[in-house]
């Protein structure tokens, strides 16, 4: 037989598109529509359904840049049509790109009941089926006109768009067609057997006999298709595919879990204000579309967007309710959102558990057995703990798969944390959270999955997302002609638990993953957006401070503890630490709300924190020194006050021969030349050089940074091809007990401050930065005289380690990553900390210096300031601050002290106290204090959590001082008791505990 393949191929493409689908609406009348438009933010529902409308027609303008408009939307169903299945169809002017990127709505009824919601792929809502006729049509649809921030087809090109205020106030869409149809489901059916075969068709072998006898009854099925009559031979053309349709899966065929799902990033391209709508869109849509079809589950995670329902629009929240009581509509994750994992601090990760989880649980009566990450930017080591402690054990990400030089090895495994706590994890091969349910995407999946021969099915999260939308009929209908069709993959529709089921009792002994889940790509969110990751920093240090002391104030006093504000202000927190927020990748509307939200909760929290200390110092005028980190300084215990602190300061520099100036405290000598560089920073008690030979720390680097897509998610390798070492000075001066060094460089200036404290190996280096570069980097680096061959991050609950060569791309591609409050580096015996209050990104690398030593230099450096131009055009552009500090002869334990001590400052408040004893003490070091807080209940109960902190074996004794109490209890995050854990102790006799290395616990102490 001659090949006709590619005739019979764009036959069906051309015959789809110009004939079928046109013909799913056969017939059609005009709907009248008026229109009204808010003049400044978007208002309450009974605002815009009794606002005042003028006639407005198709091909007419409407939308400014974030407006909003409510259209008037009537008619009458023609009497013709009696028996017939009618629908509205209405198009606000919807451009081809994906939903959720471009205007959106959400119809409602006359008396503001909503209905569903409105984009580009789901822009009908049902009349009958059938019809009487006469039927009157009265909608009002709440249309956002959200400027596609990448309409121009050219991607991350800078644009004014991303903030009203710079948006200017041109139309963004223009008015389409709004009309009552005929809907002709035997046409729509066609065009859903066409389009499942037609895509499943290219995706078979050619030389196999399958996708030829698919190819002639597809040719068949367009013979009996009359094109001046197409509704008229639907069905024929329907019958003559019946037959390949109905052919059964093969038993070795790979399986599908399906699960509807609308991944709605809680900011982004779009304020948060504007992601209350998109879920309450998104929201409408499902639950229309679970009546609609049986066997149709959803998905759906994030606390937060439930929250936001639940205040902002309850008549939606009341259907979400029912759906998830009927196990169709299914609360995943167990989170608060689906935050960046990367960043959060050790208590904010797990509390975006707890919040998360005792949301669902509260509202649903549900707790979630997976973390559900499809987007998130790579996965700290610290996290499988986290999510163990928080009473799941199963994780779901896609992102891995984006990673740009290495292929991760597996597809279902699990996943070792730092402490060796391992959760079930699943990757889903369709390398998708947004798939649309093709047979390139289904096929894809089973060619892709990598545990072929030992497991057999897959999840595949079914929807439109990012912007939201969720699933369509048109993807539930593909995969009900693919629950068993030769050729493809079987596919059912299955919530995520009952998926990982399944998964896991075919798959007992999975591989294992060690370590950091790292993604290769996004590394330059470790920095973008500095004002945002200060913002996250301070609140996490200030709710740290303000829930111990005000534990302690109610403990000691009977104060009352902030129950509401804590809780209010931990959600907003948690909030922002979002994937696309934290990391620094959202429009400059989203930051500029994000630094005023920080800066109101830093007063809020400063108020808790002063009221607390006020109460505890007492009335009088003696000087009481409060010091909230985890370990004892300057004669005050950690988590206590005392009157009889040592008074810290700096030594004076002194003028260095040859320029510059000296700071020695008999401890540590640092010399720092003429241009403002360390060039010594010498251990007098090790006899150790830090700094490496003929190199200069506290050097600033500026690098030319245009990555080749994704401005502020990225940093390419090739960055560090060019470097600018920014030596000149402008101005060397003694300010006080500290070194003032002044530059200037392009358009923007540092000013910097070195001191050495009187009684520490620290030197301390305050950075104002006042920045107006464009696509820029800037690095403050330290090359130290230490062999290295891998260094220390701390991460949540601990630290990890990753190599300083790059012997594999594996170790190359690792060439930013995150570390919190220290980077740690060292030869056996002695090494070096460099400790940050604000940063994340960095990089370590290492260099074999020529010459008669031959030594191996390893240069740390914090990566300070970005200045991509997508999203926001004017990223930190402006003044930042940053304070590090180089600790030469550092242990681990140092380097834990150190950077609790530059997150947590001393508080000094007059009082008439000697002293505030500690509410809880541990008699080690290596344990490590994250949180003393009232237990959530409300019962007045104590919860104290502990990590080993330096990475071993560790016996501590942790007591509660000052209150009756009885037996200790080992809680999991939520504060329940860990089922099958003996009770550890009596608290006044003191908590004995033996952890294994970066172990964390959690303490509930029950108060009389």
């Amino acid at each position: 037989m001659h090949d006709d393949r590619n005739l019979v191929e764009a036959r069906l493409e051309r015959v789809l598109r110009e004939r079928i689908r046109p013909s799913v609406h056969p017939e059609s009348t005009p709907l009248s529509v008026e229109i009204w438009s808010t003049p400044g933010e978007p208002v309450p529902v009974a605002e815009g359904l009794a606002a005042p409308t003028r006639p407005i027609a198709p091909g007419t303008p409407w939308g400014t840049p974030w407006g909003t408009s409510w259209f008037k939307v009537t008619g009458t169903v023609p009497a013709e049509w009696s028996g017939r299945t009618v629908e509205a169809v209405l198009d606000l002017g919807f451009t081809p790109r994906t939903p959720g990127f471009q205007c959106e709505g959400l119809v409602h009824r006359p008396d503001g009941t909503p209905v569903k919601g409105l984009h580009p792929r789901n822009a009908y809502v049902r009349v009958g089926s059938p019809v009487a006729g006469g039927e009157q049509v009265h909608w009002r649809i709440e249309a956002a006109s959200n400027p596609d921030l990448d309409a121009s087809g050219v991607p991350f090109q800078p644009t004014p768009m991303g903030d009203r205020a710079t948006a200017g106030d041109a139309p963004q869409y223009v008015l389409g067609q709004m009309r009552l149809a005929v809907f002709d489901e035997t046409v729509w059916n066609l065009a859903m057997d066409l389009e499942v075969l037609g895509e499943l068709m290219p995706e078979l072998p050619l030389d196999g006999s399958r996708r030829w006898e698919i190819l002639r009854a597809v040719g068949r099925a367009l013979d009996a298709l009359d094109l001046q009559d197409v509704n008229g031979t639907a069905q024929a053309a329907r019958d003559a595919l019946a037959g390949v349709l109905a052919t059964p899966a093969a038993s070795a065929a790979h399986r599908i879990s399906a699960v509807g799902h609308a991944h709605i990033d809680s900011a982004w391209l779009w304020p948060l204000r504007e992601t209350v709508r998109k879920v309450a869109r998104t929201a409408s849509n499902m639950t229309a579309l679970l009546e609609e079809e049986p066997d149709f589950v959803f998905a759906m995670s994030q606390a937060q967007q439930y929250a936001w329902l639940k205040e902002h629009r309850p008549e939606v929240y009341a259907r979400v309710k029912k759906a998830v009581a009927d196990g169709r509509f299914v609360p995943v994750g167990g989170m608060w959102v689906e935050s960046d994992t990367n960043m959060p601090g050790s208590e904010a990760m797990a509390r975006q558990f707890v919040f998360g989880k005792r949301f669902f649980l509260e509202e649903f009566g549900i707790e979630s057995d997976e973390a559900w990450l499809p987007d998130t930017f790579g996965f700290a080591a610290g996290l499988p703990q986290i999510i163990r402690a928080a009473g799941a054990k199963r994780l779901l990400t896609q992102k891995i798969s984006w990673s740009r030089t290495n292929k991760f090895p597996h597809h279902t495994f699990n996943w070792e944390g730092i402490d060796g706590t391992r959760v079930f994890t699943h990757f889903p091969p369709v390398d998708s959270y947004n798939c649309e349910m093709t047979g390139h995407q289904i096929a894809h999946a089973a060619r892709n999955f990598k545990e072929k021969g030992v497991a057999t099915r897959s999840l595949v999260p079914t929807g439109y997302g990012d912007g939201g939308g969720g699933t369509t009929r048109e993807m539930v209908a593909k995969a009900a002609r693919m629950r068993s069709l030769e050729g493809a993959p079987t596919v059912a529709w299955e919530a995520p638990a009952d998926f990982f089921a399944k998964a896991e009792a075919e798959y007992p002994d999975p591989p294992v993953w060690v370590g950091e889940l790292y993604l290769e790509l996004h590394r330059a969110t470790l920095t973008s957006q500095a004002g945002t990751k200060r913002g996250n920093r301070r609140s996490e240090s200030l709710l740290t401070e303000a829930e111990l002391w005000a534990a302690t104030a109610a403990v000691r006093t009977g104060a009352s503890y902030p129950y509401e504000e804590l809780d209010r202000i931990w959600k907003t927190v948690l909030l922002h630490q979002f994937h696309d927020i934290l990391p620094g990748s959202s429009i400059a509307w989203v930051h500029r709300e994000a630094r005023e939200t920080y800066a109101r909760l830093a007063e809020e929290l400063e108020a808790i924190i002063a009221g607390a200390q006020r109460v505890l110092a007492g009335e009088g005028t003696r000087e009481l020194v409060f010091n909230s980190a985890p370990h004892a300084r300057g004669g005050i215990p950690a988590g206590g006050a005392s009157a009889e602190a040592a008074r810290g300061g700096g030594v004076v520099p002194v003028p260095r021969e040859g320029g510059g100036y000296v700071l020695d405290n008999g401890l540590l000598r640092v010399e720092i030349d003429g241009r403002g560089l360390v060039v010594s920073a010498y251990d007098i008690a090790a006899g150790r050089e830090a700094i490496a030979p003929g190199q200069a720390a506290n050097l600033l680097q500026l690098h030319p940074d245009f990555p080749n897509q994704w401005d502020a998610w990225d940093v390419d390798a090739f960055y560090r091809n060019v470097r600018t070492d920014l030596t000149d000075v402008a101005e060397l001066a003694v300010e006080g007990p500290s070194v003032r060094v002044e530059r200037t460089f392009g358009s923007s200036r540092v000013s910097q401050l070195l001191s050495l404290p009187t009684d520490a190996k620290r030197l301390d280096i305050d950075t104002e930065v006042d920045w107006h570069e464009r696509e820029r980097f800037l690095k403050l680096a330290f090359p130290l005289d230490v062999k290295a061959d891998r260094y220390a991050a701390e991460t949540q609950f601990g630290h990890a380690y990753r190599p300083t060569h790059q012997n594999t791309s594996w170790e190359w591609a690792k060439f930013e990553a995150c570390n919190h409050r220290f980077v740690h580096v060292d030869e056996p015996g002695w090494g070096v900390a460099v400790v940050n209050d604000a940063t994340y990104g960095h990089d370590v690398t290492r260099s074999v210096r020529t010459g008669p030593d031959a030594g191996t230099t390893t240069t740390v450096r914090a990566s300070l300031l970005r200045a991509p131009r997508y999203p926001d055009p004017e990223t930190d552009q402006g003044v930042h601050r940053f304070r590090h500090a180089l600790v030469p002869g550092a242990t681990i334990g140092d380097a834990v002290r150190e950077g609790h001590r530059a997150n947590l400052p001393e508080r000094r408040v007059d009082g008439a106290a000697g002293e505030v004893a500690p509410l809880v003490t541990v008699d080690n070091d290596a344990v490590v204090v994250s949180a003393v807080k009232l237990a959530d209940d409300r019962s007045g109960d104590l919860v104290v959590r502990v990590y080993e902190a330096h990475g071993g074996r560790a016996r501590a004794t942790v007591r509660a001082d000052g209150f009756a109490a009885g037996r200790a209890v080992l809680t999991d995050l939520l504060e329940r008791p860990s089922p099958g854990v003996e009770r550890p102790g009596e608290v006044d006799a003191g908590v004995a505990l033996t952890l294994r290395p970066f172990q964390m616990v959690t303490l509930r102490l029950p108060r009389a």
